[in-house]
């Protein structure tokens, strides 16, 4: 069963030797019960700099997979307590990054709830920086009015 949502997501950098970044973003989205756990995704736009690129979290249990598709390509893995490599396709290069995720912590229901991830991140192994996902979902209430799912 797939849902109309609103997904605000935000999202904190640090790198050596540059300001932190942060990042604030609200987007309409879609949340699919799997029988294995939930699927999450939205449409990029020009504000994050990757338009024409889905997104999508497959939440399943402890792990959660990133996927980009379209204008970048990437798959990069979450679980806490482990370190998952994987490549991560530009429009100008491809990079080899390795994920350690220190904290995973999901609350996604049918209706919705919070995923938060914070991890560093290397690339080509060396230690690059720091991150975190804040993420909560929430049913679009527009859709439930208009009589939709």
């Amino acid at each position: 069963m797939t849902k109309d949502v609103i997904i605000s997501i935000r999202g904190a950098q640090e790198y050596e030797g540059t300001d932190n970044d942060a990042v604030q973003l609200m987007t309409a989205g879609q949340l699919t019960q799997m029988a294995d756990g939930y699927e999450l995704s939205y449409q990029e736009s020009e504000v994050t700099g990757m338009e024409g690129t889905t997104t999508t979290f497959q939440i399943q249990g402890p792990r959660v997979t990133l996927l980009r598709t379209g204008t970048v390509c990437s798959q990069m893995v979450f679980e806490e307590g482990r370190r998952h490599l994987s490549l991560y396709s530009t429009p100008y290069g491809n990079l080899e990054v390795g994920i350690a995720t220190s904290r995973l912590d999901s609350s996604i229901s049918p209706t919705g709830g919070n995923l938060e991830i914070d991890y560093s991140i290397e690339i080509d192994h060396a230690l690059a920086g720091y991150n975190c996902f804040r993420i909560s979902v929430k049913e679009d209430q527009t859709a439930l009015k208009q009589g939709g799912v």
